[in-house]
């Protein structure tokens, strides 16, 4: 047996003041004449036995008792049977968890101070020689360098909240990396977390023998909390000064009703709408807010709900442009197309152009997010080749037939671009019998739709090959699952063709009432929108239109006095902007090319964090099946003197508190259960 605190070993020395006592006798003695005490014999005889063992026994509880005090306070301990050896070196790689659920509230204050305190006094029950790694959420490049103690007891007071979160699989593989460079000293990981169940991995972590595993938890207040879950537009096309409608979901993640909670909608700065919402517990709650009056160009846009008092998940920020207009280039193969022109003239924010097929200007085929080919006679090589790049960047081709000419170009245009090839024209009465009502392109035009609906019917068409069936969608279909408009995905754009030309003689579709609209959401569809947010340490890779840069060219993110400059990688057809953890603040960011803007993008924290529910002890041990780990749960008080007791053994301090009780409590027993002796007369 050992001690930690053998320095109250000294108190022993207390032993002697009841030894004292009881060997001298303070008292003062009367002496009391009798004229015979020949009666009195037996009764002196058996009282002072008596009298002498109930002496010897209080004595002996008093000094046990004492014995056992002294022991508790100087804390004896059982060696382990693997006791860590005093004279080796340790390193131990210590976890503190600072993400924002940390920012619960406790008796103690925050879970944060809380587990920084616990950091300090793990660290104190080790040595000087000792070295520590402190590591965070951050996953900082400087968290990979061992420490001394005083360095880490002030990295420990650096540390502060941070927007990342990471599960233990994570955390444990980079806490065994700072081991390799130590192989011969003793290793220790502690972990300090609230431990939500988000911290928990999805694959068990395996075992390492050589590496003792302690896990401290820190209990938090019950909170109930309300979070942004996601947010879409009821149109993907967004004009000017037009009507909106946003939809919102909420998430309630606690156990409770929450009853009317506000929501507020800013846009570039400006109050656009506010609503209120009531979510049942553990429920998804979703609302629609309708504004108006945007002006074109980037919006930033920003949603908060009021939710005290956990508050790090009540804005949530997303981007969006509203385009002043959509141009629209037609290629002529005939004279211009007096549909076309009635259908795209008719509103302002589209803007016509009609070409013929000798006057295409290569270069500014990128300007036009839809382009439509119309009866051409004859299609170049090199217009195969522009179109077929156009595509791939994103671009949105609509073909039109000619059906008085060879389909051999034709052929050679959709053989290049991958699609279905023409096989021939047949002129037959045909009526379309399959409307793709699923399709984007019908997104929002019926609001009823009758049983028996009308549609376009055809004298003369062009019957496809059906090569590309994987690639391709009908969009209208005739009977035998003959596409008479279908849509195909290339690269980053997309080819509608259609079996039909433009004609009132060929087919009544340029006249039908689904003409128009099919026509208008091809153009607002050609417009490719990017996602309205991304979430923090998620979504890294984040997919753009092409970005050309010149040789004196950079890109910057930048929010406020924030600026960073990210990592572009370029695919065959769109750019790829790569962040890393570059971005650690919430917001919406503009991405400059030097200081002409290109677009702007929104990141929000991971919703991981917002749901407060934490682990039980076996779901944690789970996740380490084939491994002994140490569930610490601190109530009050410094963990330096338990650390230090399970780093040496068995403790025994709370057994010797016991006995020493129990040794008074003897003693105070044997004292009562005396019983004075009564003398009586003797009558003669």
């Amino acid at each position: 047996m050992r001690f930690l605190s053998p320095g109250f070993l000294f108190a022993l020395l207390t032993i002697a003041i009841p030894v004292i006592i009881h060997l001298f006798n303070f008292r003062k003695f009367k002496k009391v004449y009798f004229s015979n005490v020949r009666f009195l014999k037996n009764v002196q005889i058996q009282t002072s036995s008596r009298q002498h063992l109930k002496h010897r026994l209080i004595l002996a509880s008093r000094i046990l008792g004492i014995c056992f005090l002294v022991f508790a306070f100087s804390r004896p301990f059982i060696p382990a049977a693997q006791q860590q050896n005093l004279f080796q070196e340790e390193v131990l790689s210590i976890y503190i968890d600072n993400s924002y659920s940390m920012e619960a509230l406790n008796k103690e204050g925050t879970l944060l101070d809380e587990a920084k305190r616990r950091a300090k006094e793990i660290s104190s029950a080790y040595s000087l020689n000792d070295k520590f790694q402190l590591i965070s959420n951050d996953f900082d490049g400087k968290d990979q360098r061992l420490l001394s103690l005083e360095e880490f007891q002030t990295a420990v007071n650096e540390l502060n909240i941070s927007s990342s979160s990471r599960n233990l699989d994570q955390i444990i593989s980079r806490q065994k990396d700072v081991f390799l460079k130590e192989p011969n000293s003793g290793k220790t990981i502690y972990l300090i977390s609230d431990f939500q169940e988000n911290i928990l991995p999805e694959r068990s972590i395996s075992a390492d023998s050589t590496i003792k595993t302690r896990l401290i938890r820190l209990s938090s207040n019950t909170q109930p909390n309300i979070s942004m879950d996601s947010v879409w537009f009821g149109s993907r096309m967004h004009k000017p000064g037009e009507s909106e409608k946003l939809i919102i979901r909420l998430r309630n993640n606690s156990d409770e009703e929450a009853l009317s909670v506000p929501i507020k909608l800013t846009i570039n700065k400006i109050q656009k709408s506010i609503s209120s919402l009531t979510i049942k517990a553990r429920s998804i709650g979703i609302d629609t807010l309708t504004f108006s009056g945007l002006l074109p160009g980037w919006q930033d846009a920003e949603l908060e709900i009021t939710d005290f008092p956990v508050v790090f998940d009540n804005k949530f920020y997303f981007s969006f442009h509203v385009q002043q207009s959509i141009p629209v280039l037609v290629i002529n193969g005939r004279p211009e197309n007096e549909y076309l022109n009635s259908v795209y003239r008719s509103d302002s924010f589209f803007k016509l152009s009609n070409i013929g097929a000798g006057n295409i200007n290569y270069s500014a085929l990128s300007n036009y997010p839809l382009i439509i080919l119309n009866e051409l006679n004859t299609i170049s090589d090199g217009l195969i080749q522009q179109l077929n790049n156009y595509i791939l960047l994103g671009g949105s081709l609509m073909v039109f037939p000619n059906l008085s000419e060879s389909t051999s170009d034709l052929a050679n245009l959709l053989s290049v671009l991958n699609a279905d090839l023409p096989l021939e024209v047949l002129t037959a009465d045909n009526k379309v019998s399959k409307i793709n009502l699923d399709h984007p392109i019908f997104q929002g035009v019926f609001d009823n739709i009758p049983k028996q609906i009308d549609l376009p019917v055809t004298k003369k068409y062009v019957r496809y090959s059906s090569r590309n069936n994987k690639n391709r969608e009908n969009i209208l279909e005739m009977p035998g699952n003959i596409p008479f408009l279908s849509e195909y995905k290339i690269g980053s754009g997309k080819l509608y063709l259609s079996a039909i030309p433009l004609s009132a003689e060929t087919s009544n579709f340029v006249r039908h009432s689904i003409f128009v609209p099919i026509m208008y959401q091809t153009a607002l569809l050609s417009r490719s929108n990017q996602n309205l947010f991304y979430k923090l340490n998620k979504d890294q890779l984040i997919e753009l239109p092409k970005i050309s840069l010149g040789s004196n060219q950079i890109l910057k993110l930048t929010k406020d006095a924030f600026e960073t400059i990210p990592d572009l990688r370029q695919n065959d057809n769109v750019s790829l902007l790569y962040i890393a953890d570059q971005i650690k603040q919430a917001g919406n960011y503009e991405l400059l090319k030097n200081d002409s803007l290109l677009t702007v993008l929104s990141f929000n924290e991971q919703d991981s964090e917002s749901d407060l529910s934490y682990a039980n002890d076996e779901k944690i041990r789970e996740s380490f099946p084939d491994q002994a780990i140490e569930l610490m749960n601190p109530k009050s008080g410094s963990l330096t003197n338990e650390v230090k007791a399970i780093n040496q053994g068995t403790s025994l301090w709370k057994f010797c508190l016991i006995l020493a009780l129990i040794f008074f409590a003897a003693e105070i027993l044997i004292i009562r259960s005396s019983k004075k002796i009564t003398i009586k007369p003797i009558n003669y």
